[in-house]
């Protein structure tokens, strides 16, 4: 246990010695990059969302050489991010949140990379010890869906749960990326649900978490891309969840054991990472399947998982 505590408090402060070195950012004026429908467009746009939960700014109507993808867009690194930094600065007419649709802000990333229990109150809910190196496991693409779309029950589980996250999007390519330089591969955060069967995560398919995981509608993100130099310290944001409007989930993304920097580092020693990909932190305590008894989720009800400076996400059970 000792071993353990001392393991911890290293980690610790090797990550405020990171946070001192590479987040030297001060939040400037918020941008929040988002994709979006609107009846009178044709096919998704780029935005910006004026505030947490206000309208949205078109970028492809500021600049119709932008792309209209956000994996375009972030491929296009700094050319396209300066665009976005002008558009922002001018005074350009607002769509209002009732006439568009929001998208996840990335769609169809190269990859979706999870954490298992990196939180050390969600270690301590399961009465497990703090992991020495990360875990992880997959979700697929072609789980993300936006952040008020609905959350399908899959007739193959009964065990469908809630789990908020704090994810990452990869700005740059990098491989054996070293975590002082991660924070330069970084476009920003976004808030993730990370739907989970538990009966397939914990029991069938030899209990390897993929298919629990990876159902179709089980990873929601959204509502923005909300830029690194807009966010005070990613890892000192208060996070939680809502089912039915009841707090299930209420933590700090200080309680993350490896923070965005360890991550990068620890799997682009195994994979390439590419813009646009994306990277799902960990979830603190107060799941559905530590309740004694287990809850979980019921056709119609309602989940909220949200992050402080980041927005609120809202996904009806279906």
């Amino acid at each position: 246990m000792c071993q353990v505590l001392m393991l911890v408090s290293c980690r610790r402060l090797l990550t405020a010695l990171l946070q001192a070195q590479k987040w030297p950012f001060q939040p400037s004026r918020n941008m929040r990059l988002v994709q979006f429908q609107a009846p009178h467009l044709m096919g998704p746009h780029l935005g910006l969302e004026s505030g947490n939960g206000g309208g949205v700014i078109n970028l492809n109507a500021f600049d119709p050489t932008l792309p209209k993808t956000m994996m375009e867009f972030l491929e296009q690194g700094e050319a396209t991010l300066s665009v976005a930094r002008r558009a922002l600065a001018a005074q350009l007419p607002v769509l209002p949140r009732s006439e568009v649709t929001f998208l996840a802000p990335v769609t169809r990333p190269d990859k979706v990379v999870c954490v298992g229990m990196n939180y050390v109150d969600h270690c301590k809910e399961q009465n497990v010890p703090v992991p020495k190196e990360p875990i992880i496991f997959s979700k697929f693409a072609s789980s993300i869906v936006g952040p008020y779309d609905e959350v399908i029950l899959p007739p193959l589980s009964q065990e469908v749960d809630w789990e908020v996250e704090l994810a990452v999007i990869i700005g740059r390519k990098g491989k054996h990326i070293k975590a002082t330089d991660a924070m330069a591969h970084v476009a920003g955060f976004t808030v993730a649900h990370d739907v989970s069967a538990r009966d397939w995560q914990m029991r069938r398919n030899g209990k390897q978490w993929l298919l629990g995981k990876t159902f179709d509608t089980f990873c929601p993100l959204g509502p923005a891309l909300v830029t690194k130099d807009s966010i005070a310290d990613p890892h000192n944001l208060k996070i939680c969840c809502r089912v039915n409007g009841e707090v299930v989930q209420s933590s700090n993304t200080n309680q993350m054991v490896f923070k965005t920097e360890e991550l990068i580092a620890w799997v682009s020693q195994f994979v390439t990472l590419y813009p646009g990909d994306v990277i799902l932190t960990g979830t603190p305590p107060g799941v559905g399947v530590f309740r004694k008894p287990p809850v979980f989720l019921k056709k119609g009800d309602e989940v909220q998982c949200e992050i402080e400076e980041l927005g609120i996400i809202i996904n009806k059970v279906a």
